[in-house]
């Protein structure tokens, strides 16, 4: 496992186990969201294992599967709900990390300038140059 932080609330990382969730818990995450759809995992990887082992760690746990397709800005408000609504940091997790980061970047526009959004997803090892202009876009929208 490999977890990266994003700002010091939001963290990504690539697919998890039921055997990570005890070095989740340890690092102090009080919510998990994993943003890759059942299909994309084996049977031991899907939502409902990890889900099982995150919640008798005591932590909560959310399922938004994201695709290329719904990458929604419904979907970004939720992932930004989700990650927002408990007390604590949140570990969202996909098959690299990049989808929970890049809806975590869609959903900053209002708050961050482009420049400072590619800045923390770069710094977390995510280069996500090419959503400039979508950013950009949507901040433009929001403002």
């Amino acid at each position: 496992m490999e977890i990266r932080p994003i700002t010091p609330r939001y963290a990504v990382s690539p697919q998890i186990t039921v055997e990570d969730v005890p070095a989740i818990a340890a690092a102090g995450f009080v919510k998990v969201i994993c943003n890759r759809p059942n299909a994309e995992v084996p049977y031991d990887m899907q939502s409902d294992a990890i889900g099982q082992a995150v919640r008798a760690a005591g932590l909560e746990y959310e399922v938004l599967e994201l695709t290329h397709q719904t990458m929604t800005p419904s979907n970004v408000a939720l992932q930004r709900e989700l990650a927002e609504s408990c007390s604590g940091p949140v570990l969202a997790y996909c098959a690299s990390g990049t989808r929970c980061s890049v809806v975590w970047a869609l959903g900053q526009c209002d708050r961050m300038s482009t420049d400072d959004i590619l800045q923390a997803t770069t710094k977390a090892g995510y280069a996500l140059e090419n959503l400039r202009p979508a950013l950009d876009h949507m901040r433009n929208i929001d403002r």
